[in-house]
């Protein structure tokens, strides 16, 4: 009897160690994990995501991400499409859904020329509205906005997209009515609505010498007037082969030199042509759609594929050299199909840009992220 119950007890206890191995071995390393040492591995959500009706993507962001970006639900004309009427049920969605899991919380964006409301810039008659208005209505926005979420949303995107290839200023509205210093009074504003919370600047095509110097020069303006500007976002919207890396990379020390944080923002990488100019991430660029713009409609061929890949390791290197500067990588959006990519310039076509493909699963270069992480010291 008593051998019965030492093998019964043996046998229980194989069993067990089984399981353990068996769940250890099924276990994958997910990017987070891979990252955690490294920098925050964050993602755009939209608002399917936000609801959770898309499920496949919700679970790739818990398994994989811990921070979040809100992709429009934070954007002016969302928030308040009315003057004085706000509309927060789905910013309200996304900040409980970053809460609930543990996610650092990225509010986008307070202040930008495009997804803006009209009322925003004009008088009851339709004219522009004076300086001391439009800045009144900012700051008005800012702190309903910001102080709503204080102490929750970790950072803000203050200011996006103020400035073109060369250098020079965006002729916005806030910029022609206001002046230069809206740049100022913005973050400002953002400041005292938040003091605890992160303020950024944030701009694609950085790697522009004109755009990566005047921006240096605004953040160590600021931060020469006393105004608080935690850290630059660079935008990472790149083709096979825009921009140069080793541009990147200037842009990059460049701003990590004026001692402020440094993200890697909105990224994703496309495979499609360009409609023939170069129009870096202008959001109101537009193109008639033509066939020979849409090459990949049916699949992308294993040549195509590969070379995606090792375009998104080579970025993913570069990125995990510099670790010690780099706060976070933010991936602009979870799976192929739900990028802007496939609508913009061009509506219609079909792209591959992010790092999970239409079934939801994880491209090749995912797993080369995780090895070449660990291995990065």
């Amino acid at each position: 009897m008593k051998k019965n119950t030492q093998k019964v007890k043996i046998f229980y206890i194989l069993t067990l160690l089984f399981v353990a191995l068996t769940g250890c071995a099924n276990h994958k390393v997910t990017l987070k994990d891979a990252l955690k040492d490294k920098f925050l591995i964050g993602v755009a959500m939209n608002e399917a995501q936000i609801t959770e009706a898309d499920s496949s993507s919700v679970a790739i962001i818990k398994n994989h991400f811990n921070s979040i970006t809100a992709e429009n639900c934070m954007k002016s004309e969302e928030l308040q499409p009315v003057e004085g009427e706000f509309n927060f049920k789905l910013a309200d969605q996304f900040v409980k859904f970053g809460e609930e899991n543990n996610m650092y919380i990225i509010g986008h964006t307070l202040v930008w020329h495009s997804q803006a409301p009209k009322w925003f810039f004009t008088d009851a008659t339709g004219k522009d509205v004076t300086r001391e208005v439009l800045i009144e209505r900012m700051k008005n926005h800012i702190f309903k906005v910001v102080g709503r979420y204080k102490g929750k949303v970790k950072g803000w995107d203050v200011v996006n997209e103020a400035f073109e290839d060369d250098g020079s200023w965006r002729n916005s509205k806030f910029y022609q009515i206001i002046g230069e210093d809206y740049i100022r009074l913005a973050f400002q504003f953002a400041h005292e609505a938040d003091p605890d919370a992160d303020l950024y600047y944030n701009d694609y095509s950085m790697s522009h010498e004109g755009r990566r110097n005047t921006v240096v020069k605004m953040v160590k303006d600021l931060k020469s007037q006393g105004v608080r500007i935690d850290g630059v976002g660079l935008q990472g919207h790149m083709d096979m082969v825009f921009p140069d890396l080793d541009e990147f990379e200037k842009s990059m020390l460049a701003f990590a030199e004026t001692g402020v944080k440094l993200m890697i923002t909105e990224l994703d990488v496309t495979v499609l042509p360009r409609p023939g100019i170069d129009v870096g991430a202008e959001i109101s660029a537009s193109f008639e759609y033509q066939q020979k713009l849409n090459p990949y409609a049916e699949g992308l061929p294993d040549s195509v594929s590969i070379a995606l890949n090792n375009r998104y390791n080579d970025i993913f290197k570069l990125f995990l050299k510099h670790s010690d500067i780099l706060e976070r990588v933010t991936l602009w959006g979870v799976y192929d199909g739900q990028s802007w990519r496939n609508n913009w310039p061009v509506r219609g076509r079909t792209d591959y840009s992010l790092l999970f493909d239409r079934n939801f699963e994880p491209k090749p270069v995912v797993k080369s992220i995780i090895k070449e992480a660990k291995q990065t010291k």
